[in-house]
């Protein structure tokens, strides 16, 4: 995770391990028809990367994207990317 989602879940503002959670099981999260269904075509035919994107507020967005060779999965915040 990044130092944003550190800092948030330190704040108690977020619970990373749950959101991680979600984006293991395929929950994609608040993202568009199109985007989750890139999610899905890089699971079944590889070599894509996966995106979650999860509204924890109206101003609190948390993004996490897993590298397409699946080696790191990263949580972090979209002012972060």
């Amino acid at each position: 995770m990044t130092r944003g989602v550190h800092q948030l879940f330190v704040e108690g503002q977020i619970n990373p391990f749950a959101l991680f959670g979600r984006h293991v099981v395929g929950d994609w999260g608040d993202l568009s028809d199109d985007d989750k269904m890139l999610n899905e075509r890089a699971l079944n035919q590889g070599g894509g990367r996966l995106m979650s994107s999860y509204e924890i507020a109206s101003d609190l967005k948390v993004w996490i994207i897993t590298e397409w060779d699946r080696s790191v999965t990263t949580l972090l915040l979209p002012s972060e990317y």
